[in-house]
């Protein structure tokens, strides 16, 4: 090759080089997506003629280039844009998606038309709820620093066959208000069996301390005035928790009122016998109600857990014995009832008569 043509070719080829350094330099923009730029042919260059490289520190950084907004970059791994608005699943949803599918489950899949009706709970009638969570913390204060002590010590104290015996008077004391109220609600035999179990326990069984009469296959039942009136017809009633009784209703409270003439510690006439007597009634009730403590523990709302469960268990016993007196599959421990509450007799008072 010549050595006068190599010369004008690298002077080209130089003039070119600070052209484009200077374009970058001064910020030059870069044409659009729509522009069509002319593809330009480099000549050939010699490689025996010197050729003049910029430095690497003069080349302009990224961030002095301004590039256009309307010139769209593809993310890497992309295939296809989604529409705006749209969330791209990823791969781990689109393998679920591929296993499991995408629709909504639907529960009536699970549905098994064999299993019974769901139970219809009936709603508190609690319009009173306010005051009657003050007596309910009242009630617990009292419970903590007097009767569950009180309970405990009695436990740790009296051996358990005299304490059965403790419990089998007291309930014996109650039957002939049972008797009565059998009676009210159009239930001869029942009120046949209670007699002869009071009578059969009175005497045999030394004044009910003993009880022959579950050995008799005599039943034992527990009615009060207050489920005669829910049988006379007064089915639902406010709630009310009066203080030192517990939980009741209105129907109950004026069911009390009734059973008061009935209770038979309330005609002792020794003051010091009597007191005594109902003490001893009341620590045996709380004794027997030991074993719901654990239930109420973990309550989230201790109040309303007593309330609920009460209400269930006073509907059952007004409403629910006749079906049980109907239904002779059931078994023994399922008609029993062995819960007590605080009855009308136990608080020690002085007798409306004065005596």
């Amino acid at each position: 090759m010549d050595r006068p043509t190599a010369l004008p070719r690298a002077l080209l080829i130089g003039a070119l080089a600070l052209c484009a350094h200077a374009a970058i330099a001064q910020d030059v923009v870069l044409p659009s997506a729509s522009t069509t730029v002319a593809p330009i042919e480099a000549a050939p260059v010699d490689a025996a003629a010197p050729v003049d490289i910029a430095s690497p520190s003069s080349i302009a950084s990224p961030s002095t280039v301004s590039v256009p907004s309307d010139v769209a970059f593809p993310a890497d791994n992309a295939t296809t844009a989604a529409p705006a608005g749209t969330d791209v699943p990823t791969d781990a949803e689109q393998d679920f998606q591929a296993i499991y599918g995408t629709g909504v489950p639907d529960d009536s899949q699970y549905y098994d038309p064999n299993l019974p009706v769901p139970a219809d709970l009936p709603q508190a009638f609690d319009p009173w709820e306010g005051f009657n969570r003050r007596v309910h913390t009242f009630n617990n204060a009292i419970d903590r620093a007097i009767a569950k002590p009180l309970a405990k010590a009695y436990m740790a104290v009296v051996p358990r066959p005299v304490r059965l015996g403790v419990s089998n008077f007291f309930s014996n004391l109650g039957q002939p208000l049972t008797m009565v109220n059998s009676l009210l609600q159009g239930r001869p035999k029942q009120a046949a069996q209670t007699l002869g179990r009071f009578a059969l326990n009175t005497t045999l069984g030394i004044g009910g301390i003993f009880d022959p009469a579950t050995e008799a296959d005599l039943p034992r039942y527990d009615e009060d005035f207050g489920q005669t009136l829910g049988q006379w017809g007064w089915k639902r009633s406010r709630y009310v928790e009066v203080p030192f009784f517990g939980p009741r209703t209105v129907r109950d409270l004026f069911g009390m009122g009734g059973d008061a003439n009935f209770g038979l510690l309330r005609g002792v006439e020794e003051d010091k016998v009597r007191v005594f007597l109902q003490g001893l009634q009341l620590v045996d009730v709380r004794t027997q109600l030991l074993s719901v403590d654990a239930m109420r523990e973990g309550a989230a709302d201790d109040y309303s857990l007593v309330r609920d469960a009460w209400l269930q268990r006073r509907n059952y016993q007004i409403f629910g014995d006749r079906a049980l007196e109907e239904d002779e599959s059931l078994p023994d421990y399922l008609r029993d009832d062995s819960n007590p509450e605080v009855p009308v007799d136990a608080i020690p008072v002085t007798p409306m008569d004065g005596g």
